[in-house]
């Protein structure tokens, strides 16, 4: 199931307009140098690679057949290879928020230092660049792209770049538009719908309307979004507008709240359709991201018991199929619940990295074309790879633990 993060526009109205760029990341020069072309600004802010480390040879744990150094060796050739996707100008065009996001994200979690101030200087870089090339916010700019300007914006600020004019302007443009228009539902009124069309499988069409069953372009018959993805995506938009103060049309608590409605979760890869299947899981695993600010936080698998032993029961699945992307996940969100490298599981999941990186750094399919599932997996390595710092067990949003409490409550009683 190939659903992007955030995945509701391209950031339509960049200044990029040159060719594709390839080349190596170059040595750092000073932030305050003048640019004076598009190609001469990429070679002098680039960010030099990170030196692999050398000489860590104890084994992962006793019998493993890889290294501590391995293990490091990995992150690096991973962080390296999305530095060097995020140089490409159409990559960085169309998924600019999500690299920010990345290096954002890795950099606040990562344990080892030299690895977190790599992805930070890496992150700061392309923030830089982001903010010279979205100075205004277009008068015509429809609900998809504020969204996405909301996520650069947060990205940016959260690597220290920080535009109060720039947020204004976003905060009086998304004003104009309303929950559905952000959302495809209304989350204050009503529960995730089950009949919002995917984009067309057939022609490529993704504006047909809630409730069409026939694309109004090629006039083929649509396959409707699942309930559980059209819930996490509204999350992941709430969850975003709310970090940067711009109210995309709902508040985080108003889609939370209808988490009892996928509950029990009974998908199974096994089924004939697995599409509910991959959308339970990465609803899922983006409760765990949006509550514990993407790997800052550890979780009480007390508050979320359904979604912890789905996980746990999951992981292999991502393994057999040979999903990278989807192991990740499932790895990065249960060391959240507190799974550690002494757990077989955990094991499991970063034997088969250590086994299956490509020779660019890069994990998942390297003949892909889409860029997204490229380094999106990529990401998803390195997390599943790392050991995080844990800021302290708690909830992004504190308001919702009472919810869950009573969630719970309610779970129990019926069982008695």
């Amino acid at each position: 199931m190939r659903r992007k993060l955030l995945c509701l526009c391209l950031i339509l109205f960049t200044l990029l307009t040159t060719a594709l760029f390839h080349s190596p990341p170059l040595a750092t020069v000073s932030a305050h140098a003048h640019l004076h072309s598009h190609n001469a600004a990429l070679r002098q802010t680039s960010v030099a690679p990170l030196p692999v480390p050398a000489g860590r040879s104890q084994p992962l744990w006793p019998g493993s057949r890889f290294t501590e150094e391995a293990r490091e060796r990995a992150i690096l050739r991973g962080l390296n290879f999305i530095y060097r996707t995020a140089l490409n100008p159409r990559n960085f065009r169309e998924h600019g928020p999500d690299y920010m996001w990345c290096f954002y994200s890795l950099s606040e979690a990562f344990k080892d230092g030299k690895a977190s101030r790599a992805a930070r200087q890496m992150g700061i870089e392309r923030a830089r660049f982001w903010r010279r090339t979205h100075r205004h916010v277009p008068a015509d700019a429809d609900a998809g792209l504020i969204a996405g300007l909301t996520y650069g914006d947060d990205a940016a600020t959260s690597l220290g770049l920080k535009d109060d004019t720039w947020r204004e302007q976003l905060k009086r443009a998304a004003s104009r538009f309303t929950a559905r228009d952000y959302l495809l539902f209304d989350p204050r009124t009503e529960p995730p719908p089950s009949d919002v069309p995917d984009e067309c499988e057939y022609c490529g069409a993704d504006d047909n309307p809630r409730g069409s069953k026939i694309c109004h372009v090629c006039k083929h018959r649509l396959v409707m979004r699942t309930p559980q993805d059209v819930w996490y995506d509204a999350l992941i938009t709430t969850y975003v507008g709310d970090r940067a103060g711009v109210t995309l049309g709902a508040h985080y608590v108003d889609v939370f709240k209808w988490l009892p409605t996928l509950r029990p979760y009974h998908a199974s890869r096994n089924d004939p359709d697995d599409t509910e299947f991959y959308t339970t899981v990465y609803a899922i695993t983006h409760i765990v991201y949006t509550l514990n600010n993407y790997s800052q936080y550890r979780l009480s698998p007390n508050l979320l018991p359904q979604e912890f032993e789905y996980l746990k029961a999951n992981l292999k699945e991502a393994i057999r199929e040979n999903d990278a992307d989807m192991l990740g996940e499932f790895m990065d969100t249960l060391r959240a619940f507190g799974l550690t490298t002494n757990d077989p599981l955990i094991r499991q999941g970063m034997e088969y990295y250590l086994a299956h990186q490509n020779a660019d750094g890069s994990w998942g399919n390297r003949h892909e074309k889409d860029i997204y599932q490229r380094y999106h997996p990529t990401w998803n390595a390195i997390a599943g790879l790392s050991e995080y710092t844990w800021k302290s067990e708690g909830l992004s949003f504190p308001e919702v633990k009472p919810l869950l409490e009573q969630w719970n409550e309610k779970v129990s009683n019926t069982k008695e």
